[in-house]
């Protein structure tokens, strides 16, 4: 069974895609910029891919806990860099936010140029509500 939640503490999406789906027990996240939410489309987080890395993956943060979940619950992530000579510092990045047992992850270049965009961050997480603490 698929269904779009509606993500009362996250921004709209900037076209025709849901910012995350769920079905069949898991939660699935269309690549987060960083964007800074509620900021104008081009608004990114910074000018080195570490801020906008850092960014993505809050707002990765971000969505699922409107979901009753948290990053432990991510299984699999896509990283998709504008500059692959980028991977180290946006590896640093990432490293903070997934310092123990991290999820499978890719890596790949961004396959379309928007100005300032220097990475783009999606995923699959395990969809198990915790209760609130």
């Amino acid at each position: 069974m698929k269904h779009v939640p509606v993500l009362k503490d996250y921004l709209k999406p900037l076209g025709p895609y849901s910012h995350a789906v769920v079905a069949n027990g898991l939660i699935f996240i269309s690549a987060q910029t960083g964007l800074k939410p509620g900021g104008h489309p081009s608004d990114f987080s910074g000018g080195r891919v570490q801020e906008q890395a850092r960014q993505a993956l809050r707002n990765l943060e971000t969505i699922l806990k409107d979901l009753g979940g948290t990053l432990q619950d991510i299984v699999k992530v896509t990283v998709f860099l504008a500059n692959p000579s980028d991977f180290r510092p946006m590896n640093e990045a990432y490293a903070e936010f997934f310092p123990f047992e991290p999820p499978a992850r890719s890596v790949a270049r961004l396959g379309f140029e928007i100005p300032g965009l220097l990475v783009a961050v999606d995923a699959i997480a395990v969809y198990s509500p915790h209760p609130e603490e």
